[in-house]
């Protein structure tokens, strides 16, 4: 199969018939094998009678429905697993991403040799108070905090090679951070493309400001991942034994104070309480890491890594 396209959705049952026949148009127009994972993520309308409805009438659109709403990573999470063509495309069912993008998208990935490759939506029909400024700070944030350089990380309009959607796993609020994650699992080969950004035809926007906020501490969840998940004692027991040291070079030097200058009243300075804090801190930093190490190292999936190939030439 050519393409999987996947399309997480809530309380979208106007716009989802339009998508559809779209999707179909351009698939057949360019000779694409194809399927349309719609996931229902708790809708409260009609969405789930009009997937059921489409797929009567069109084998290539399939569904899944959560039995509540889980939110948009959940979807695509599930949306991957099911997935079977050889590029995942992600989209938004509100008819604001362009399924004419598609072929595009789909070339970058099988010719152009990306792994990913990511929408730009240059120009944005959003609230430039509300949407865009706040998407700007993020982007500009996660550029500098990830090294991933995208103009757009949270668009919804993105292109997969099919090994990369296997290989990551996406929970919370971390579908905006996609990229991120593959990266640190090394699919490095990242493009991005200028896509159409379409006026919200029907219904509203489901997403708040609290997203921002969310979606910061989800970035900080995923660097720490990144770089110290099989490894929490080197972040948590350096900076347990720096704080440590800190606080007992102080104490030592208040007690030399104390037997050999004959200094009086050591327990009534501020550093006195600088110095205790600095090592019952750094005590606790460091019995984090450790804990965190003896966690890491009976988890199960301790010792999966991504192999992306092997040479045996004796077999």
């Amino acid at each position: 199969m050519d393409i999987s396209v996947i399309v997480p959705l809530k309380n979208e049952d106007e716009s989802l018939p339009e998508l559809a026949a779209w999707i179909d148009r351009v698939m057949k127009e360019n000779q694409f094998s194809y399927e349309v994972w719609m996931v229902d993520d708790g809708s409260t309308d009609n969405s789930w009678e009009v997937i059921q409805t489409l797929a009567a009438a069109n084998a290539n659109i399939k569904g899944i429905k959560f039995q509540r709403n889980y939110g948009k990573s959940a979807a695509l999470n599930e949306g991957f697993k099911m997935a079977k063509g050889d590029v995942i495309i992600t989209m938004d069912a509100d008819l604001q991403d362009s399924p004419d993008e598609i072929p595009e998208l789909y070339s970058m990935i099988k010719e152009g040799g990306f792994d990913i490759v990511s929408g730009w939506k240059k120009k944005r029909y959003d609230s430039a108070l509300t949407k865009n400024l706040p998407s700007k700070l993020y982007n500009w944030t996660t550029t500098r905090m990830s090294g991933v350089k995208l103009h757009d990380m949270n668009c919804g309009l993105k292109s997969y090679r099919k090994k990369v959607v296997k290989s990551i796993e996406v929970y919370g609020e971390m579908h905006r951070y996609i990229p991120v994650i593959a990266k640190w699992n090394g699919f490095r080969n990242i493009g991005e493309k200028v896509v159409e950004h379409r006026a919200r035809k029907y219904g509203v926007s489901k997403f708040g400001l609290e997203r921002f906020i969310n979606g910061f501490l989800d970035l900080a969840t995923i660097m720490f991942i990144g770089k110290f998940g099989k490894r929490p004692m080197h972040l948590f027991g350096a900076m347990g034994t720096l704080c440590f040291m800190i606080g007992f070079v102080i104490a030592a030097y208040l007690g030399y104070e104390k037997i050999f200058n004959d200094v009086f009243k050591m327990t009534e300075r501020p550093i006195f309480y600088l110095a205790l804090l600095a090592m019952i801190i750094g005590s606790q930093l460091f019995l984090a890491g450790f804990i965190g190490e003896l966690v890491t190292r009976n988890a199960v999936e301790r010792n999966d890594y991504l192999v992306e190939t092997t040479l045996d030439r004796t077999k």
